[in-house]
């Protein structure tokens, strides 16, 4: 009688009628919380954070990892490297041959690392792009021989914990390309055989079509252990409820970091569950840490694509993501009231089973909260009033702490996870009056905090003098700083049969070309430098190792990279080992503005510079001119890059740019 008496007060205060939910356990839980998420991969997406100087990049870890620090993630998915382009770049496999095995390739074995450094009970999750072409055996196609395929995933499961002491929690199938359910069976066969019954296979990452062979196959239901999906828009199907498995939107988000993208992130955390029934949703990417101009740039939770500077941009979205990671933990669950705002808007609650309680509001409005995809369809939010009864075992609360956060469109003056006074909860009920496009934590959680670093280095752009001999003994990481795979995988290289200036060299070491996700360059490319650059000399010591059919490029003004590589255009010289040369406006060589004799073959080393200035190129071998005057007349600006003919290998060294 008491409490309602209060609410009645409450509502006179108020002047309005306040709106009316009830959080209660006693009626039963719901799912079981798997956690929130972030993806370095998919592809080279986190290429640019490796080569960050300290402070600046450990400070970036703990705005992404560490506990009760920033976006305090539960769980980070990585790429499986398969050598093919997947995104923003190629990411190297562990085996490039069926022969070849480096457990120490790349860069997510470190960031996995870092991860566990920071936050031990990380989930971890592999899932490959693509794949070494070896593994489909001459196919292209990584189904055909199911056992292989298999054993090429275990065995980097396994190194990961041998060489790392990395144990993967999930493994995935082939992003979003078709499943094979024979290969998934195969997979769990494989897994058990070697010991990995605790590694989960998530199926399908693309659509719900997986639901549906799960109901009719026993033994596909038995391998699987989560169903994920991508860009599920908040919903479900109900063969996938159906399943009883975890339901996951296991890639999501893929929006820019700005305040509409924190609106989308924080819709959907809460949407996922409230319609969907997913109880992790993992956003890609983890973090822009590549070149701006490559697909999707600026997407991600934060932003550190500087490393030459050491500037770095702690965005929006990971204090939104910070609202739900910090006051609940893989474990907890999801009580059964939740649900939909009157006036527009969601709510969550979770609990640890043990008295404690988080409860997650979200108020973004339709056109503040826009996703990349799907679309969406169009939904009105208003400021509302709402009062919260607590039953159950949280019936004796008495007061709960709160976070808060508004995207402010109008005054551009965000206020981003903000610790306020407690609210005291009476008899059960409290109170709210909430605004459009805001977040609220209400929880018995007393260890949130918003972690802090002083400000970064100003942005600066990339350096228009740089220069790189490559000249490093066991290097930390396989590739060379700032140099960024577009098709093929450049790496460090130790020359044992040099003794002279060329004993360390950058090396192309992919020769055949790989089972596929986006469309690859029939070339190998890499990219450096500034998108912006247009007048500019560039240099570098070339060995094409392949006789008669060999060749390799040095380029500037690239303008495609990522998935679109086949299509750039720019200024390559082409240098070829059956003693010709060739100047072309794009990779595919299609556009000639000079060919002629050069005289070069396998084997030698030979100094490519190429001068562009204006509408004119001119190209030098060994310090003497090879051609000049070419016209360009696009593109007007892009990156430097390096490259061969095919998939062969080939050598580079004493790397050299110097921009006007």
């Amino acid at each position: 009688m008491l409490a309602h008496c209060l609410l009645y007060i409450i509502f006179c205060v108020l002047g309005d009628l306040a709106e009316f939910y009830v959080i209660n356990d006693r009626i039963g839980l719901g799912r079981e919380f798997d956690g929130i998420g972030g993806l370095s991969g998919g592809g080279a997406t986190s290429r640019l954070l490796v080569n960050y100087d300290e402070p600046y990049r450990s400070e970036i870890l703990d705005f992404l990892f560490k506990p009760n620090f920033g976006a305090s993630l539960h769980i980070l998915k990585v790429e499986i490297g398969g050598d093919a382009q997947t995104t923003d770049g190629t990411e190297p496999s562990h085996m490039h041959s069926g022969d070849d095995v480096d457990f120490y390739r790349g860069y997510e074995w470190w960031l996995m690392k870092e991860a566990k450094k920071r936050n031990p009970n990380i989930k971890l999750i592999g899932l490959p792009w693509a794949f070494p072409g070896w593994v489909g055996q001459k196919t292209q196609w990584p189904y055909f021989f199911p056992n292989i395929t298999a054993n090429y995933v275990v065995s980097w499961i396994i190194g990961a914990k041998q060489h790392h002491n990395l144990d993967i929690d999930y493994v995935g199938i082939w992003n979003e390309k078709e499943y094979d359910a024979t290969y998934i069976k195969v997979l769990r066969y494989t897994l058990d055989q070697n010991g990995l019954t605790d590694v989960g296979i998530i199926a399908a990452d693309g659509d719900w079509g997986i639901s549906k062979a799960i109901a009719y196959d026993p033994y596909l239901n038995d391998a699987i252990e989560a169903i994920g999906v991508h860009y599920p828009g908040t919903n479900t199907v109900k063969e996938a409820l159906l399943t009883e498995k975890k339901l996951w939107s296991s890639e999501d988000y893929s929006t820019f970091s700005d305040d509409i993208g924190a609106g989308c992130w924080a819709r959907i955390l809460n949407q996922n569950y409230v319609n969907g029934r997913m109880t992790s949703t993992i956003s890609w990417n983890l973090i822009a840490s590549y070149y701006e101009d490559l697909s999707f740039g600026g997407d991600g939770l934060m932003t550190a694509e500087q490393p030459w500077s050491g500037h770095y941009v702690v965005e929006s979205p990971i204090w939104i993501t910070a609202h739900t990671t910090q006051f609940a933990q893989p474990g907890w669950f999801y009580l059964q009231t939740v649900g939909k705002l009157t006036r527009g808007g969601s709510y969550v609650a979770l609990t640890d089973r043990r008295g404690n309680l988080t409860i997650v509001i979200e108020t973004m409005t339709h056109n503040h909260s826009l996703c990349i995809r799907p679309p969406l369809p169009q939904f009105d939010v208003s400021p509302q009033t709402v009062t919260f009864q607590l039953k159950g075992s949280f019936a004796h609360v008495t007061e709960l702490k709160v976070w808060y956060s508004k995207l402010d469109f109008e005054t551009k003056n965000d206020t981003l996870f903000q610790q306020r006074g407690p609210i005291k909860v009476y008899d059960g009920f409290f109170t709210l009056k909430l605004d459009v496009d805001e977040v609220y934590t209400i929880t018995t959680v007393t260890t949130g905090n918003r972690g802090f670093y002083k400000e970064p280095p100003k942005f600066s752009a990339f350096p228009k003098n740089y220069s790189d001999d490559f000249k490093i003994d066991n290097p930390t990481f396989s590739e060379a700083p700032y140099f960024a795979d577009q098709t093929g995988v450049f790496e460090y290289f130790r020359n044992v049969t040099d003794k002279g200036m060329h004993a360390f060299t950058l090396r192309q070491v992919i020769t055949e070309r790989p089972i596929t996700w986006a469309r690859d360059a029939d070339q190998t490319i890499s990219i450096i430098g500034d998108y912006n650059w247009r007048d500019l000399n560039v240099s570098c010591d070339v060995l094409i190792e392949t006789p008669n059919t060999g060749g390799v490029f040095l380029a500037a003004r690239v303008d495609q990279g990522g998935e679109s590589v086949r299509q750039a255009k720019g200024v390559f010289y082409w240098l070829y080992s059956n003693g010709t040369f060739k100047v072309t406006n794009d990779i595919s060589g299609q556009r000639v503005l000079a060919e002629g004799l050069s005289g070069t073959k396998a084997g030698i080393w030979y100094t490519l510079t190429l001068s562009v200035k204006g509408y004119f190129a001119s190209g030098m071998l060994n310090g003497y001119p090879l051609w000049k005057n070419a016209v360009v007349l696009k593109p007007k600006s892009g990156w430097v890059a390096l490259g061969t003919y095919s998939f062969e290998y080939a050598q580079f060294d004493n790397f050299q740019v110097n921009a006007d």
